[in-house]
């Protein structure tokens, strides 16, 4: 086995191209936002300025900290293009968001040299052609490449001899993992789990109570690189969600109601743009404590009306939190859409007078609900998307995060 993958990373994307588009900004701390930090470059790293951060609390960590806006348009115009020189060397690329990428450069040796060799040509290029920086990994799997781009940051290479997989590997802390956010960090701190070499001669039992069956197993075989993925070259979205971090709100209907509007809407404007409605509903409410709960229901026919999908998400929050009856604060919520099916017309159902019609999409009310969403979906289509809303925009629910800089994460549907 040869590593042959690649993994590319644009370093500190945004704020990068905040400081190419402005010169006057390379070297100095800025930070993407203003309510909230969207991204940071290095030099406000340094100081401890994350992503997701508020911006006060960013600013007493650097008091001189630079905020800028975001220019959305040129984000997506030099990821694109810095996804086009990974094309150059292989048609085997799988983009996994807006600035990262895979690579298989298996077979295409002859043409361009080693993998590592042309890793060197791309990262050369992407600094020439775009004036930015980007880390490349190059390893034998998904995981192990991802995680060699890491360790290259900022603006550097690693190459993963699969002689040595394991000895690279297990000295890294754990949170270098795929999968393992600041909850599951902290849980396996609690046992003592605090690098991936840890992790491996954890007991796979320990691992599965701690954290569930699935995610235990899944670790456990990352940190020993078993990863027989293969690269998905036309990989679509199998789901449609957001969310919306809070900060600390009480767990009353004046915060969760405009909330669930607010991400319904964006998620159902997504189904109904693609013509793919979806049959499984999830909610996830996070609380104070930074511990989530999720809550789904599979639905016999698949929605996309807005109205139809608050409901059904806001039934499910009222259930979560009926449940946590102790929980006083929400820190975050979200929505998700699954099971997504091509529908290419509407079922039409008897008019039953049900209680749940207007969650039926075939109903008279779901069909009223609908038309209604296609109207405004025109409406935003031609005027903008805040021509026209609903009661979260009526109620002017706080947006820290720009809808425009969402959807660069969005993956195509």
């Amino acid at each position: 086995m040869e590593a042959n993958i690649l993994h590319a990373d644009l370093d500190a994307f945004y704020a990068s191209v905040e400081q190419l588009l402005d010169p006057a900004l390379r070297g100095k701390p800025i930070a993407v936002g203003g309510g909230v930090v969207l991204a940071a470059s290095y030099e406000a790293k340094a100081f401890g300025v994350r992503g997701g951060m508020p911006g006060r609390r960013a600013r007493e960590l650097c008091p001189g900290l630079i905020f800028v806006g975001g220019h959305f348009k040129d984000y997506q115009r030099l990821g694109d293009a810095a996804i086009k020189v990974l094309g150059d060397f292989t048609p085997v690329v799988e983009r996994i968001s807006i600035d990262e990428a895979f690579a298989d450069v298996t077979g295409c040796t002859r043409l361009f040299g080693p993998p590592a060799e042309s890793a060197t040509t791309i990262r050369r290029r992407v600094r020439a052609e775009l004036g930015l920086p980007i880390s490349v990994g190059v390893a034998r799997t998904k995981h192990l490449a991802k995680i060699a781009s890491q360790v290259a940051k900022p603006d550097g290479l690693v190459v993963v001899d699969p002689r040595h997989e394991l000895e690279f590997l297990h000295d890294l802390p754990v949170e270098l993992m795929w999968g393992v956010g600041p909850v599951t960090r902290e849980r396996l701190a609690g046992i003592g789990v605090n690098t991936i070499g840890e992790l491996a001669k954890t007991n796979g039992g320990s691992l599965e109570r701690l954290l569930g069956p699935a995610a235990g197993a899944k670790l456990n075989a990352l940190a020993w690189n078993r990863d027989p993925r293969k690269l998905e070259t036309q990989r679509r979205a199998r789901s449609a969600g957001a969310q919306s971090a809070l900060g600390r709100k009480p767990a009353e209907e004046e915060v969760f109601v405009p909330t669930l509007l607010h991400l319904a809407d964006r998620v159902a404007t997504r189904l109904r743009a693609k013509s793919r409605p979806g049959r499984t509903v999830t909610v996830r409410v996070r609380f104070a404590d930074l511990r989530s709960v999720t809550r789904s229901i599979t639905l016999d026919q698949p929605i996309s009306a807005t109205a139809m999908l608050a409901e059904i998400a806001e039934a499910l929050v009222r259930k979560v939190l009926v449940d946590h009856p102790h929980e006083q604060t929400i820190s975050l919520l979200a929505i998700a859409v699954s099971h997504l099916e091509r529908q290419p017309g509407l079922q039409l159902e008897l008019p039953l007078g049900l209680d749940d019609d207007g969650r039926r999409p075939g109903t008279r009310k779901g069909v009223a609900r609908w038309t209604a969403d296609r109207a405004v979906d025109k409406i935003r289509d031609r005027f903008g998307w805040e021509a026209v809303g609903y009661a979260s925009v009526a109620l002017g629910l706080s947006r820290s995060i720009p809808d425009a800089f969402r959807e660069l994460a969005e993956k195509e549907l």
